[in-house]
């Protein structure tokens, strides 16, 4: 058995500086020790794949980031583990625990988990250890983790049993709650614009300092058919993912963090919003091209009609959220976002359908992934935005 403070030392002497995930109580208390230190960041996450997206976007930014979950939400985790982290090649140290382990009492639902967890790690394609509960073992294994992430640039698992850590206290400081956040609206008569157009516009008022995260599916697309640059994030997998992703950037970074995000996205993920809200960081604007549809799977219709994303995103901490329908109402909302400071939520409506020659990136994952962290590294120079 070692204690908290044994992990987060040696950890910290290992580089990992960046810690998100979801409570157990075989992780209370590394998660306690982590809290309890104010030099460590951990942001608590509304689910395990959100956490995984969040650390993904936290090493874009220069992190080295650790993702604490119980192995139940091992299942929430799988996707972007695997259409996330594995086609752009980001490692993370996942610490999963091992509830439900033969021959030890624990709950009925953690009986089938408990009989497969490291069956499934494997099966997914990372690399595990038991978790190291002896002081002498620490270093060693954290060095040896490092070293295969780096290798294999995928995340690395140890799995923690009942007891590994001793029990710690919890001295956090609680999140300040936000103040009440700001709404304006730009209805609008007319058609909705396409999504195209919209990414055409946005093009044009977009700060060049931005860093832009499009999420999966055509979204990402159109904006490389439009415009390939070093700034943009194409994200394949990990549906609902790209909010997380620029949280973990924009909690790293000074830059303007937008996200480019789906109404079938966003819904699968509306957790995110509260997470995005809690944290509170002023650089993120999040779009939601809210087209009522799957896109990219047959236009079957979501329920976005009856949901007001500005409401939910006030709802939440945001600090500004706009609805509007028209290319002019996204643009005033737009610079009044950056203006404003965020975090802050665009709820554009647009009409379904896509661009006649949509064309994919031409560009792996690995290498959008590496440019992007690249650009996010580069000098930051003072630039106004665009003009309308």
């Amino acid at each position: 058995m070692i204690t908290a403070e044994d992990f987060i030392r040696e950890a910290v002497g290992a580089g990992f500086d960046f810690y998100t995930g979801v409570p157990c109580s075989f992780l209370t208390p590394l998660i306690n020790g982590v809290l309890s230190d104010p030099a460590l960041a951990y942001v608590g996450a509304a689910s395990e794949g959100e956490a995984v997206a969040i650390a993904s976007g936290a090493w874009l930014a220069g992190r080295r980031t650790v993702v604490l979950c119980q192995n139940s939400g091992l299942g929430n985790a799988v996707n972007p583990l695997t259409s996330l982290n594995a086609p752009f090649r980001i490692p993370t140290l996942l610490l999963t625990t091992w509830r439900g382990e033969p021959g030890i009492p624990d709950e009925p639902q953690h009986v089938v988990m408990g009989e497969i967890t490291q069956d499934l790690i494997r099966l997914i394609g990372l690399e595990q250890a038991p978790f190291p509960a002896e002081r002498g073992a620490l270093a060693p294994a954290l060095r040896h983790a490092v070293e295969r992430m780096a290798a294999t640039e995928l995340p690395y698992a140890f799995v923690v049993r009942k007891d590994d850590v001793a029990e710690a206290a919890l001295e956090p400081s609680p999140l300040p709650l936000p103040r009440p956040g700001r709404r304006a609206d730009f209805p609008a008569e007319g058609p909705r614009p396409t999504r195209a157009a919209v990414l055409e516009r946005f093009l044009e008022v977009v700060p060049e300092e931005a860093a832009v995260i499009a999420t999966t599916g055509k979204c990402g697309r159109e904006l490389f058919t439009l415009a390939d640059r070093p700034q943009h994030l194409y994200q394949v997998g990990s549906m609902g993912g790209a909010s997380g992703m620029g949280l973990g950037v924009a909690l790293h970074s000074e830059r303007p963090v937008v996200v480019l995000d789906g109404d079938g996205a966003a819904l699968m993920k509306l957790g995110t919003f509260a997470t995005i809200g809690a944290q509170g960081p002023r650089n993120l604007v999040h779009v939601v091209l809210d087209n009522g549809v799957h896109d990219s799977t047959g236009g079957q219709a979501t329920v976005s009609a009856s949901v007001d994303f500005a409401a939910i995103a006030l709802a939440c901490g945001y600090q500004y959220a706009a609805g509007c329908a028209s290319l002019e109402g996204f643009a005033a909302a737009f610079r009044a976002a950056l203006a404003q400071g965020g975090p802050a939520l665009i709820h554009l409506r647009i009409a379904p359908g896509s661009m006649a020659r949509l064309g994919r990136p031409t560009v792996g994952p690995a290498e959008v992934a590496r440019r992007f962290k690249d650009f996010l590294a580069s000098p930051l120079a003072a630039q106004a935005p665009a003009a309308a």
